[in-house]
């Protein structure tokens, strides 16, 4: 009866464990990704197997599967390459080496991110100000709202190296070309969140804003613009994220010589897929802490404008 009770009650503080690990953010998080990483090392295997069989069937040479599955995953140039091969050629290239050379990953990080940053700040300025207008002025919400949301609708590849050559036909070159492409892309989010937003004050709410005799201006600033400001930051965390992509995609057409969009060029041309991995998993290590930092001042902004306790 003990050994019974005791049993039950290690069963019952098991499962309360697991559902205390499950219950936050961490533990679903490292459960996705321990799953991804199997399926990532089962797809490096099964897509680089045929390339390894090759192989041995032109040296002549007898092979096990467990031979075959380790060869498969240090190959120097995979189809696939497996996450600890990406993991390495990482370490070695944001650690191992001088974030002035060229080979480092964090001087290709900082080229794409300074281009990034100056074409989120632009777009997101771009769109508050295009609500702002629309929210406040009939004639721009008719005129200008349909082709705020048509230009959408113009693939980025496609109008990326006309930006670029535009661009570079009056002399614009560099950074800015890249900017513009970020700007085209992050306005958007912002300025539809925005209208949004700037909107969602109840009638109410408004009509008591008129009883106290307050100005367009002052019901903007004291009514408008608080409420807006969880629309504008849910629009700004996807607003960075494109941004870094536009940066990349404007990198491409060019055969920029820095950035990540440059690193992902060379390693195409040379079939080093591993380094084209890495480059990969940087850029999505860059947008996810450009969306912490974003995330980070939407807490600070909203408690100090009492929107948020």
């Amino acid at each position: 009866m003990t050994s019974n009770t005791a049993a039950m009650t290690g069963s019952v503080g098991g499962q309360s464990t697991w559902t205390r690990m499950m219950s936050g953010q961490t533990g679903p998080v490292c459960v996705v990704l321990i799953a991804l990483l199997v399926l990532w090392y089962v797809g490096a295997v099964f897509m680089n197997a045929p390339t390894q069989i090759d192989r041995y069937n032109r040296a002549d040479q007898t092979w096990t599967t467990g031979q075959l599955i380790e060869d498969t995953l240090a190959q120097d140039r995979p189809i696939l390459p497996a996450p600890h091969q990406v993991a390495v050629e990482m370490y070695h290239t944001i650690f191992a080496i001088k974030i002035t050379s060229k080979r480092s990953l964090v001087y290709h990080s900082w080229v794409t991110l300074s281009s990034t940053l100056l074409g989120f700040g632009i777009g997101t300025l771009l769109g508050v100000l295009l609500a702002v207008g629309i929210v406040h002025v009939m004639t721009l919400e008719k005129s200008l709202m349909p082709w705020v949301i048509s230009s959408q609708t113009i693939p980025i590849l496609a109008i990326a190296p006309m930006i670029i050559v535009v661009l570079g036909a009056i002399g614009i070159k560099g950074l800015v070309p890249k900017a513009v492409i970020s700007t085209y892309l992050c306005f958007f989010p912002v300025t539809i969140s925005m209208v949004k937003g700037l909107r969602s004050p109840q009638v109410i709410q408004l009509d008591l804003m008129r009883t106290y005799n307050a100005s367009k201006w002052q019901t903007f600033w004291q009514l408008r613009l608080p409420s807006a400001m969880p629309y504008l930051f849910a629009s700004l965390k996807v607003a960075i994220a494109i941004s870094l992509v536009g940066a990349i995609v404007g990198e491409l057409p060019t055969g920029a010589q820095a950035g990540l969009g440059a690193r992902l060029l060379a390693g195409s041309y040379y079939g080093q897929t591993i380094q084209i991995w890495s480059a990969l998993l940087t850029a999505a290590f860059v947008a996810a802490i450009l969306v912490v930092i974003v995330g980070w001042c939407e807490r600070r902004v909203l408690v100090r404008m009492g929107v948020k306790s």
